[in-house]
């Protein structure tokens, strides 16, 4: 059996049908793993002593006849940028000074192993997920499946590569300005990213730290079904997240099969504001009327900006920033001067934003929300006729990989100019909003790269953009055999 070729919800029932046994499982992963990822560098390190502990754990559950969870048995990956697993270690991305024990769980690996997941190791980011590409200096860069010469997307590439490639069904993602969608996009993938409020984030001592954008623990997979599977278990309410909702019990699974005829979908290549690669917007323009067939009703829309999207992926970097320069000061008081004493560790960019932030003003402050503002309002106006809003997820094809450590996107397009760690993005103005957003494949470029097409839900209706993702997956499937034929 081709258990890589599985989705995470087949496989689970394979494990709980007793045709498999969880370690069985988890051995036929170690070895594909073990054999495809010198050629990737989706994983900064495994866990498979625990890993096979756990699954024989399950094993003697099973035996008792115990009731289990969906996923019972099935690897998954936690990204390697913030704490996801107590007793772990993640490096802020690749930073090795800042290498230290994960002091709690994340949400996505709550709910993976409420749901019988097992995770089996940590996958790559780029320093502080801060860009849309991964790379960094401590581990070098996650390769993309269909073409190794390309980089993988990011910040959560790592992830996107390894399920791509059938290392895994599921991995963790987490999305400040796009993250789980880049690399979703550029690997093939589906990736979402919740509305605002859905999946609670607990958040200390500063309990709004995810907030300036917004900031979201989510999932990558290769089925819509198995995200939204993983996003039963996530959403929840958590009084301790001060922008946490309870919406009740709600089964995306069986959400996700709500017809979209008469729904109006509005479509842009651009927002009117961003330089677009035409391969790119002609294969994003095709995927979109294709949901004509299934009643939808698709027209071009536009949107009134009055800054550019420099103006705005500027502002990204320099907000993202925010928390990143707040910790960098308390890692000063405890002897940890990152930017004196390893440098080295840091990129350039990344140092120029932080050191941006901590000279901003509360005028700075007010110009932040000003743009935040115009942002939601350009959005809403489209939203008061449309129910979803369809586009391009990157302005550009996966770019090649750096060979010192520091990829990043292309600083123009079009003869435009583009800030290369989030401008090739067309992702980050949902994370502004909290609006629910996802990547859904729309195709391959010639060369034979994949595209992503975003889809943008209104606040809170999440199922309407699980709808439309599995809408267009029952229209045009995306299983890609390109990955699963690469040579090692």
């Amino acid at each position: 059996m081709e258990l890589e070729k599985l989705s995470g919800i087949e496989l689970g029932r394979e494990v709980r049908s007793g045709h498999i046994t969880p370690t069985e499982v988890i051995r036929y992963f170690q070895e594909r793993i073990e054999k495809r990822d010198p050629g990737l560098h989706a994983f900064t390190y495994m866990k498979f002593e625990s890993a096979f502990a756990e699954a024989e754990a399950l094993e003697q559950r099973l035996l008792r006849k115990e009731e289990v969870g969906p996923l019972a048995g099935v690897p998954v990956g936690l990204k390697d940028f913030l704490p996801s697993k107590k007793g772990w270690t993640n490096s802020h991305g690749g930073v090795k000074s800042l290498i230290r024990e994960d002091a709690e769980d994340s949400m996505f690996y709550i709910a993976a192993r409420e749901a019988g997941a097992i995770a089996v190791g940590k996958t790559n980011a780029p320093a502080f997920a801060m860009r849309g590409t991964c790379d960094n200096y401590l581990y070098g860069p996650t390769s993309n499946p269909f073409d190794t010469r390309y980089n993988s997307g990011g910040s959560s590439g790592g992830s996107a590569a390894a399920v791509a490639d059938g290392m895994l069904p599921i991995a963790e993602g987490s999305d400040g300005g796009g993250s789980i969608r880049i690399p979703s996009s550029w690997c093939g993938c589906f990736g979402f990213k919740a509305s605002v409020g859905t999946i609670p984030s607990f958040c200390r001592p500063d309990g709004w730290t995810a907030t300036h954008p917004y900031c979201f623990n989510g999932a990558i997979t290769r089925t819509v079904a198995d995200s939204a599977l993983m996003l039963n278990y996530m959403a929840r309410y958590n009084p301790r997240d001060p922008l946490s909702l309870n919406h009740g019990k709600r089964d995306f699974l069986e959400l996700m099969k709500k017809p979209i005829r008469n729904r109006k979908i509005g479509f842009t290549t651009d927002f009117d504001i961003f330089p677009v690669d035409p391969e790119i917007a002609e294969i994003v323009r095709a995927a979109a009327w294709k949901l004509e067939a299934a009643g939808a009703i698709v027209e071009l829309v536009h949107f009134r900006f009055r800054h550019t999207q420099n103006d705005f992926a500027e502002l990204w970097c320099r907000s993202i920033s925010i928390d990143t320069a707040i910790d960098m000061e308390l890692w000063k008081k405890e002897g940890l001067d990152l930017v004196k004493d390893h440098r080295d560790e840091l990129p350039e960019e990344f140092i120029y934003w932080n050191e941006l932030a901590l000279r901003s003003t509360v005028m700075d402050y007010r110009y932040f929300n000003e743009l935040r503002t115009e942002m939601l309002d350009a959005l809403e106006d489209v939203f008061e006729k449309y129910d979803i809003i369809v586009s391009p997820v990157t302005v550009c094809p996966p770019v090649r990989n750096a060979t010192d450590g520091n990829t990043r996107g292309p600083s123009e397009m079009n003869g435009v100019k583009l800030e290369p760690l989030i401008g090739f993005c067309e992702t980050y103005l949902s994370n502004f909003t909290g609006n629910p957003a996802a990547s859904v494949p729309a195709g391959l470029t010639r060369s034979g790269l994949p595209v992503g097409m975003q889809i943008i839900g209104k606040k809170f209706r999440d199922e309407d953009v699980f709808a439309v993702a599995k809408t267009f997956e029952d229209i045009a499937p995306w299983s890609y055999e390109i990955p699963y034929g690469r040579k090692v």
